[in-house]
């Protein structure tokens, strides 16, 4: 069978689909993984081919907002966090609900006339994939990437979109457009209204993936519990980064801290020998050594936090976290806090909590126990023929 994977070119959109596609193409199946061209170095490290497809969400914001245009005003760069909330959130409904779509059509519909592919796996953010499978009459299934949060108004503009590319008498208007969705999010946190909206669901474990590599010795080999501390790729705050590790230093802790390459770690002052920071850290590697986790609420951090059984106190700073923080903080396997609750002592506080109560220990290592037990992304492969039958 030949396997189109389409995502998105951000790494919280390309990392959940590889294990499928690494299971796909194990099972013998022709596999293309297609995603913006900056991911391409990523996708084969992965080992699978990668096929050029659509913007990066960064540059679809960009271009939302009006372009070179808006980069001008703002002295040639601007990150999320520099950018108001209400901003942010209309400039999201026109990059998720029409310029990612029709960039992504654009790109993928010669591809499938050429790879004719049997089957077109995309990623739930990436629906201008749906659209140009839907165009050649090709079978397509969805794949989560986390919780369902939606936004009323994404759904709108991008059935206007599809109606602008001649697709909307071809897909369903529901939340999956009528195709079967592949989901990696647990039923203990997911949306409850997603799940009873009749959907067709496939449960899948997320498998937990990153570009290998090595964390130095001293964290992995180091005593006492460690904290891993991480505000993923998008939230680029070096004012945040510090107040929670200024919440962490009077715990008995060692710290590890992911800055990205959106903070330079000077910025973040003089820290004590237990305190490691790097650009780059092998998620999947660091949470198999924490005891606990600080983060940002991102859909991939959150659900490999949850498949590793880890406590986590959620400081939500965009949308993603919004949504998953309180459902995290509904199964007892962590905590959160909002807006102004954010400081130095409130981390204290909250980290303090999930050190000592067992508790949320048990309630983490609960959610793991039900993570295991979904089906794995060879049992999704061996369910293909279904979706295209």
């Amino acid at each position: 069978m030949k396997v189109l994977f389409a995502s998105l070119g951000n790494y919280g959109h390309v990392f959940p689909l590889i294990p499928l596609a690494q299971a796909a193409q194990a099972a013998g199946h022709e596999v293309w993984f297609a995603t913006s061209e900056q991911f391409h170095p990523t996708v084969e490290k992965a080992q699978l081919r990668p096929v050029a497809s659509g913007l990066t969400v960064p540059e679809a914001f960009i271009e939302a907002a009006g372009g070179q245009a808006f980069l001008e005003a703002n002295g040639g760069s601007v990150q999320a966090s520099d950018v108001p909330p209400e901003v942010l959130a209309s400039l999201a409904v026109k990059a998720f609900g029409s310029v990612l779509p029709r960039s992504a059509f654009a790109d993928l519909t010669p591809v499938v006339d050429s790879v004719k592919p049997d089957l077109v796996v995309y990623e739930s953010f990436n629906p201008g994939a749906a659209f140009a499978a839907a165009a050649a009459g090709v079978p397509a299934v969805g794949h989560s990437i986390g919780r369902v949060s939606p936004d009323p108004l994404i759904p709108q503009e991008l059935f206007a979109t599809a109606s602008d590319l001649g697709v909307a008498d071809k897909i369903a208007q529901d939340p999956t457009l009528g195709n079967p969705y592949i989901d990696i999010c647990p039923p203990a946190v997911q949306n409850p209204e997603f799940l009873a909206s009749g959907v067709q669901v496939i449960p899948q474990r997320p498998v937990p993936y990153s570009e290998p590599g090595e964390l130095p010795a001293h964290v992995t080999q180091g005593e006492g519990p460690l904290v891993y501390l991480s505000f993923g790729t998008v939230v680029g705050s070096a004012e945040l980064l510090r107040t929670a590790i200024d919440g962490l230093l009077p715990l008995d802790v060692r710290v590890l801290v992911a800055t990205s390459a959106l903070v330079d770690p000077a910025e973040l002052g003089e820290l004590p020998d237990r305190v490691v920071t790097l650009p780059w850290v092998p998620q999947p590697e660091a949470l198999r050594h924490a005891t606990a986790i600080v983060h940002h609420g991102g859909h991939g951090t959150t659900l490999a936090s949850l498949a590793t059984g880890l406590p986590q106190l959620i400081l939500p700073r965009e949308s993603d976290g919004l949504g998953n923080a309180p459902a995290v903080q509904a199964t007892g396997a962590g905590r959160l806090l909002l807006g102004e609750d954010v400081s130095a002592e409130a981390v204290e506080t909250e980290m303090r909590a999930l050190l000592t109560d067992e508790a949320h220990r048990e309630a983490a290592r609960r959610v793991a126990g039900e993570i295991a037990a979904l089906p794995g992304p060879a049992d999704t492969v061996a369910r293909f023929p279904e979706f295209v039958g």
